[in-house]
C-alpha cells in the first residue's frame, strides 16, 4: 500500500532558495519573503445580504469589512477586498478558520477555505516599488497607493491580489502579493528576474 502524506507544503518549496540573489551589494535593495502556514478564508455575501454580512463581520472582527479595494487591519486578522460584497480573512494560529468563522458569518455569506490554494509573498526594500512597477500598471506611488490600498490585478498574465501593508519601522513600504498556488512558481521567477538588478534577499517566514 502506498503511503500518503497530508502535511501542507509550500507551492514555492522547490523554487525558493533562501539567501542572496541578483546583483551583489553591501545591502540588498529588495527583500522577498514567502509567508507560510497562514489561514485564508474567502467570504462572499449571499444575494441581497451584503449589509447583513458587513454587520456580522464588524461584530466578529471589531472593524467593518472593506467595501472598496482596501486591506483593513483588525486586531488578529487582515480583511482584504476581493470584489463587491466579498473579502479575504487572512490570519494565522488557527484564530479564523472555516470552523471558527462559520457560526458568525455563514448565515449571510458563503465561506471558502483558500489556505492551501494561494501563495503569499511579501516584498519591501528601497527598490520594491520599482521592482513591482515593471510587472504591474498600477501606480504604486505612496500618494496613489497608501497603506491599506489593495487591488485585484495581473502580473505576467497571472491574477494577483496586491495590497500595501503597514510600513516597516524604518519607513519602508511593504507590498503583499497573493497568487494562486498553481501559478506561484512561475510568478516567483518573474519577480526574481524583475528584482535581480537591485540585489535581493530571499527568505520565508510564518510571521506576517
Amino acid at each position: 500500500m502506498v503511503d500518503f502524506s497530508w502535511a501542507p507544503r509550500s507551492p514555492l518549496e522547490h523554487a525558493l532558495v533562501a539567501g542572496a540573489h541578483g546583483a551583489r551589494r553591501i545591502e540588498a535593495d529588495v527583500s522577498l519573503t514567502e509567508i507560510r502556514n497562514f489561514d485564508l478564508i474567502q467570504v462572499m455575501a449571499r444575494r441581497g445580504q451584503g449589509a447583513d454580512l458587513a454587520k456580522a463581520a464588524k461584530a466578529r472582527f471589531g472593524v467593518a469589512p472593506p467595501d472598496a479595494p482596501k486591506a483593513i487591519q483588525a486586531s488578529d486578522a487582515t480583511l482584504i477586498w476581493s470584489g463587491p460584497d466579498q473579502f479575504f480573512v487572512l490570519s494565522n494560529g488557527g484564530r479564523h478558520t472555516m470552523q471558527t468563522l462559520a457560526p458568525a458569518l455563514s448565515g449571510s455569506a458563503s465561506l471558502s477555505d483558500q489556505s492551501h490554494a494561494r501563495a503569499l509573498i511579501s516584498a519591501f526594500g528601497i527598490q520594491a516599488r520599482a521592482m513591482l512597477a515593471k510587472l504591474s500598471s498600477i501606480d504604486l506611488h505612496a500618494a496613489s497607493f497608501p497603506v491599506g490600498s489593495a487591488a485585484a490585478t495581473s502580473m505576467d498574465h497571472t491574477s494577483v491580489t496586491l495590497w500595501r501593508g503597514g510600513d516597516r519601522p524604518d519607513g519602508q513600504a511593504v507590498f503583499n502579493l497573493l497568487v494562486f498556488a498553481t501559478f506561484a512558481e512561475s510568478l516567483w521567477h518573474t519577480v526574481l528576474d524583475s528584482a535581480a538588478e537591485y540585489g535581493v534577499v530571499i527568505g520565508h517566514s510564518e510571521e506576517f
